[in-house]
């Protein structure tokens, strides 16, 4: 009697965190990062570490600036496929931040090679590269390591005109924000690790976390657009006080009209969230001023951990009808005001 092949492990199980609720506190990477030597003086590079931007961008002629990032991290879902696809859409998410179209993309691998089957393996690399078909660039090259926890995701190359960068240190007070998807990735990821997320919340999740940031390009040719980033692992409050501190403004938030995934309030209701939200909080909280009937679990999501989030945009009322209409045309159709940024310190004042 032939044995059974033996079944591979979940992916999740081999990581103690998932998606970009695998980035180290804001606090500790500010901490980490402070000794750093001061970047150098290099009058072609237009943004570097300063202001904790998006991605690097260095202008290469009149009409033509590279837009230079990294990302990966761990599984947060099982399925190898869509871990291949979410952390390909997760990466490329910068350059469309900064405002910029995608020309090129380099694989990043760290694989137990000897706990998961090479098939795993192949599907999660499939998943990117169908990823980053769609947005019409290759997969040209990359490094692979042997690693204790998975691993994957990409260097991604891009370009803009250095007239349309769009920094996260540009924002304006009077601008309006808006946030281009719904949050409660972090919520849902959690949930799935523990066995209890139902099938139409999967599905979501995968949907939001495999839909490319596209209208980033086209909301950079606006006039009205002053500042742009992405919300990923430090939450929204986290990118939004990162608008803020760079902008040397405040902002405030209307909690209503934050878009949420279906459910992800009654989840974090009861408790099942990510502990990277706790450590976002413990980070940041203290230039957060919270209105009375804010929960914690209103909290949680403020500060959930957001794998391929949406575009965040600080922009001119007047040009507001014009930046929704962009989101839409992208399949941004979740895209919400919610608030919008004012004068004083760099704090977020969070209404209800």
């Amino acid at each position: 009697m032939m044995k059974a092949a033996p079944v591979p492990p979940r992916l999740t199980s081999l990581s103690h965190g998932g998606g970009c609720g695998c980035k180290i506190a804001p606090d500790a990477l500010a901490n980490l990062l402070r000794r750093s030597a001061p970047a150098q003086p290099f009058a072609q590079l237009l943004v570097g570490t300063q202001s904790a931007d998006d991605a690097a961008v260095y202008q290469l002629n009149d009409e033509q600036a590279i837009i230079a990032t990294t990302d990966f991290f761990m599984p947060i879902v099982d399925d190898a496929f869509d871990f291949g696809r979410i952390a390909a859409t997760n990466a490329l998410s910068d350059v469309y931040a900064m405002g910029g179209t995608p020309i090129l993309a380099l694989a990043i691998v760290g694989m137990p090679i000897n706990v998961l089957p090479a098939e795993v393996i192949r599907d999660i690399l499939r998943g990117g590269e169908a990823i980053c078909a769609e947005a019409g660039i290759a997969v040209a090259g990359g490094h692979s390591i042997d690693s204790v926890e998975p691993i994957y995701g990409l260097a991604a190359l891009g370009v803009i005109h250095p007239k349309d960068v769009k920094r996260n240190s540009e924002a304006r007070v009077g601008d309006a924000l808006v946030l281009g998807k719904p949050l409660g990735v972090g919520i849902l990821a959690a949930a799935l690790k523990k066995g209890e997320l139902g099938p139409a919340e999967y599905r979501a999740m995968i949907d939001l976390t495999t839909c490319l940031n596209r209208a980033g390009p086209d909301l950079a040719k606006l006039p009205g657009v002053h500042a742009m980033t992405d919300v990923t692992g430090f939450g929204l409050l986290g990118h939004l006080l990162g608008m803020c501190r760079g902008s040397g403004i405040g902002a405030r938030v209307n909690l209503a009209e934050v878009p949420l995934l279906d459910k992800v309030l009654a989840m974090a209701d009861a408790g099942l969230v990510s502990g990277a939200s706790g450590r976002n909080w413990r980070s940041y909280g203290a230039e957060v001023d919270l209105a009375a009937r804010v929960t914690d679990a209103h909290k949680a999501l403020l500060c959930d951990p957001q794998t391929s989030g949406g575009l965040l945009v600080a922009c001119a009322p007047g040009a507001l009808a014009e930046v929704m209409a962009t989101f839409a045309r992208h399949g941004g159709a979740q895209a919400s005001l919610i608030g919008g940024m004012t004068g004083g310190a760099p704090r977020v004042s969070v209404e209800l």
